[in-house]
């Protein structure tokens, strides 16, 4: 009984080690590295490189980050009160403001629709979870997921390489979150499942090549 104890207990704490590295506000960071890392985009200057990463951080990390911890310490909430489907519309508020104004100052710096659009799909996949989420609890940490599978499809369509690795890799990767996700009782199968349907729906409109031309003329 005892040994079953202290398994549970590794197993919780693994779970929550995962899902505190894989936060929905690491997505965008995370993919405009991978692609200045490995691909093409690795021959920019490091000052451009530099300045993307860092308008990128400033606003998908930083400010949401930095917003949601003032608002819950001003209203007396703790991370898991904070965590309940009635209490997340404002955490998820201040997100898409922030992520708005990330996509704006992209845009004032002429940055290309390809990476300025992963932004833009992250910002629409907050605006359907945030609509969803007044009625059903979806899981942001697996739209993330989903967002990426779909940005590395589109991108290699885009740029004409084989993803077969890095989709063995996220897949992977998104079935541990998931898994751990229910493991700490945060959703239920099928809110893990939805919200990896609609990251991987809002990255493939957005981004990929053939069906991104209304976004793109959104975006300019």
């Amino acid at each position: 009984m005892e040994q079953h104890l202290i398994a549970d207990k590794t197993l919780i704490r693994v779970s929550q080690v995962i899902s505190a590295i894989f936060t929905p506000f690491s997505i965008p960071f995370l993919a405009f590295l991978i692609l200045f890392l490995f691909s093409y985009l690795h021959i920019m200057p490091i000052q451009y490189k530099l300045i993307v990463l860092g308008v990128v951080y400033c606003f998908t990390i930083f400010m949401p980050t930095l917003t949601i911890f003032l608002f819950r310490k001003i209203n007396g909430y703790t991370p898991q009160e904070l965590g309940e489907r009635k209490r997340r519309f404002m955490p998820f508020l201040l997100t898409i403001i922030s992520y708005a104004f990330c996509l704006m100052m992209m845009h004032r710096l002429n940055i290309p629709w390809y990476m300025t659009g992963i932004i833009l799909a992250a910002l629409v996949m907050m605006i359907i979870c945030i609509i969803v989420n007044l009625k059903w609890k979806l899981s942001e940490h697996m739209a993330g997921m989903g967002a990426i599978i779909g940005g590395l499809v589109s991108f290699s369509a885009l740029f004409g390489y084989n993803p077969i690795w890095w989709l063995c890799l996220f897949i992977l990767v998104a079935g541990i979150l998931g898994t751990a996700r229910i493991i700490l009782q945060h959703h239920t199968l099928g809110e893990v499942l939805a919200g990896f349907a609609v990251g991987l729906a809002c990255s493939l409109l957005v981004l990929h090549p053939l069906s991104n031309i209304l976004f793109r003329v959104f975006l300019f």
